[in-house]
């Protein structure tokens, strides 16, 4: 396992910060790591860092436990905090070949990184010259100067313009090929978009650790449908997979079907069936973002 953690609680004085977390992460795997404000994410990954020390509980990066072995699992993770702490009056190479020597890596290493975070054209301008897409990558290449097997990245894609965060989703998906990605985000549909996988955490404590095809899966499929004529409930049943209906009004119906198929076919058939004409059609299907409001309120 790249990060395992076991039975982990901070405690600061009366407040639990995290209770008794426990989840692995396999290599290869992009995990989307949520929680509202206060959840406990930042606790967390300071632990994972070595930047604290858990009440209690234990860490791994590598096989190796962070506590006491800071200096070694830091040598297998990059770090992208949420504030990226960049020198912007540095140039971009010159930065990077900075954090190359503090990692003690090769400069053949600064040119390759600055090619796979899309930074040729860029290389030579001052970091606050960038966009804040660039400073962006700038920080991404900072983390994985020195090749880690696991990337931390904490709310990476806050503040950038659509075009900005479609090309850092592209970013991360390439690095996830063969680093282990724990990617902490208020964004729900960044996971959807890079994720493979949803641990939510709320008040410090696991709510979901599942992969996103197992929780869209689980899901019902909801359809509202409003008719041109009123029909009888007797004729409704007859609807395959349907688990409940809901009549709010002579013509207007809520179904909830028990498969993630779209039936939306089936209920154009069964309508054709009973001589009806459909005015109108929803879908009303529970997103992550619903699931996470209802895990998290």
């Amino acid at each position: 396992m790249s990060i395992k953690v076991v039975e982990v609680s901070k405690k600061y004085k009366n407040q639990i910060a995290v209770n008794s977390l426990s989840f692995e992460i396999k290599k290869g795997e992009i995990v989307g790591f949520l929680g509202p404000n206060g959840a406990g994410k930042s606790t967390l990954i300071k632990m994972l860092t070595g930047y604290i020390t858990p009440t209690k509980g234990a860490l791994y990066i590598e096989e190796d436990l962070v506590q006491p072995n800071i200096k070694t699992t830091n040598k297998n993770i990059g770090y992208l905090p949420e504030h990226n702490p960049l020198y912007k009056e540095m140039y971009v190479k010159e930065y990077l070949t900075f954090i190359a020597h503090i990692h003690k890596v090769s400069k053949h290493r600064i040119n390759e990184v600055i090619e796979q975070t899309g930074l040729i054209t860029e290389a030579t301008k001052k970091i606050h010259q960038l966009s804040k897409g660039y400073q962006q990558r700038v920080g991404i290449a900072a983390a994985i100067i020195h090749n880690p097997s696991v990337l931390i990245l904490d709310e990476p894609t806050t503040g950038l313009d659509p075009n900005q965060i479609i090309e850092i989703r592209q970013l991360i998906k390439e690095l996830g090929r063969d680093k282990t990605i724990l990617f902490s985000t208020h964004i729900m549909q960044e996971v959807e978009a890079i994720c493979d996988r949803v641990i939510i955490i709320n008040k410090g404590d696991l709510k979901v650790d599942a992969n996103l095809s197992e929780l869209k899966s689980g899901q019902e499929q909801t359809i509202q449908v409003e008719f041109d004529y009123k029909i009888e409930e007797q004729f409704v049943k007859r609807i395959k997979d349907l688990i409940t209906y809901t009549n709010y009004h002579d013509t207007k119906w809520e179904f909830v079907f028990s498969v993630q198929d779209d039936k939306r076919p089936d209920i154009f058939d069964f309508a054709q069936e009973q001589g009806l004409k459909i005015l109108q059609m929803n879908t009303k299907n529970k997103t992550l973002e619903s699931l996470f409001a209802e895990l998290t309120k």
